[in-house]
């Protein structure tokens, strides 16, 4: 079964950084895309980076863009996702996950798997 354990979120302030881990296991073929999704109160749940494990291609939502870094350590099949310059609006429930397949996707509905949410609060 695939697994994906993610870990630290927490409280900082705006202007300050987090690093968010996902660790994978399990995945029954080589190819997939993984990475984050976030969820803030009465909002729905949106892709923020992801990166695919065939090419290394990532995406980006254009609202982190230049602050989030997404890079996966393909020794320890854990994703990382950097973030810098956090702001307020960055407050969310953040989830690690991944779907199947060479190409990279950032599409909700297109994963296969998810994690566990970790809460990032981001004060002002």
């Amino acid at each position: 079964d695939v697994q994906l354990q993610a870990s630290g979120g927490g409280l900082v302030q705006a202007g300050g950084s987090l690093r968010l881990s996902c660790a994978a296991s399990g995945f029954p073929y080589p190819d997939y895309s993984i990475g984050w999704f976030r969820q803030a109160p009465g909002k729905e749940r949106e892709g923020v980076s992801l990166i695919a494990s065939s090419d290394s291609s990532t995406y980006y939502a254009d609202s982190v863009k230049g602050r989030f870094t997404i890079s996966y350590d393909n020794a320890k099949n854990t994703v990382y996702l950097q973030m810098n310059s956090l702001k307020p609006e960055d407050t969310a429930v953040y989830y690690c996950a991944a779907a199947l397949g060479a190409v990279l996707t950032s599409y909700k509905h297109a994963m296969d798997y998810w994690g566990k949410g970790t809460l990032v609060t981001v004060s002002s």
